[in-house]
């Protein structure tokens, strides 16, 4: 394990690091998650291994500190990256990043353009959220409690509705960490997500489970040279559920 100070304070964010050539490949987790748990699998598949490949947690999640003075803003997630992919030696990166780590990534290449060479957004959120949800599991459920409800037991709403398989990460999760996290989610950026991927020089793939049928506004985001890949059986967390599927596709992209 690997780690970087990226904050005055002196907060660390960490990664597994898996050796090899090439072109550095960063994957950034989801809400809720960590690099280490959903990527290790897909990243070591004889498609994608042999490259240097950095499995990154966000601050506030994983295996990375936990900060409460912290903003967790999309713009401060992709900053503090920004921070450790330099220390880590990164530059022109394929950014492999899945639903909030994708929106984290839009802004990391807005904000950072040298660091990222390739984009592979994974279901990524592109939009904001006008309001949150009903009370629960995901980004708008957690988001519909103010961070004193949530700090003072609601979390336990969330944890009994996420389910054990995501549990078993959002636990390691700091609780204002991940509030604010999908709080900021929710808000999204301005401009949006949409706009910045619309507007990036890179190259960009975003996929997609089959099952779902196209994201909205496939047409625009074709058109500004965004490449979309469905990948079949298949939910939200791709590399989860397909690992050969996932595979294929961001060999593809990479």
């Amino acid at each position: 394990m690997r780690s970087a100070p990226v904050t005055p304070a002196g907060d660390r964010i960490r990664w597994v690091e898996l050796p090899g050539t090439g072109p550095a490949r960063v994957c950034v987790h989801g809400l809720g998650a960590s690099s280490p748990a959903v990527f290790t699998e897909a990243a070591l598949h004889p498609l994608l291994a042999g490259r240097r490949t950095l499995l990154v947690d966000l601050l506030g999640f994983g295996l990375s500190d936990r900060p409460e003075d912290f903003g967790y803003t999309l713009e401060e997630h992709a900053d503090t990256l920004a921070t450790a992919l330099r220390a880590a030696g990164v530059a022109g990166a394929d950014l492999v990043a899945h639903s909030m780590g994708g929106a984290v990534a839009i802004v990391l290449a807005a904000r950072h353009p040298e660091l990222v060479g390739r984009l592979v957004l994974v279901d990524a959120n592109l939009d904001p959220v006008p309001a949150p949800g009903p009370p629960g599991g995901g980004n708008s459920g957690i988001a519909s409690f103010t961070e004193e409800e949530f700090l003072a037991g609601a979390w336990r709403q969330v944890r009994d509705a996420v389910g054990e398989s995501w549990w078993s990460t959002m636990r390691l999760a700091g609780r204002v960490a991940l509030h604010r996290s999908a709080v900021h989610l929710l808000r999204g950026t301005e401009p949006t997500m949409r706009e910045l991927l619309i507007g990036l020089a890179q190259p960009r793939t975003f996929l997609y489970p089959a099952a779902d049928g196209e994201p909205f506004g496939a047409g625009r985001l074709s058109a500004a040279g965004v490449r979309l890949v469905a990948v079949p059986d298949c939910g939200h967390t791709i590399m989860l559920d397909n690992p050969d599927g996932f595979a294929r596709a961001v060999a593809a992209a990479t």
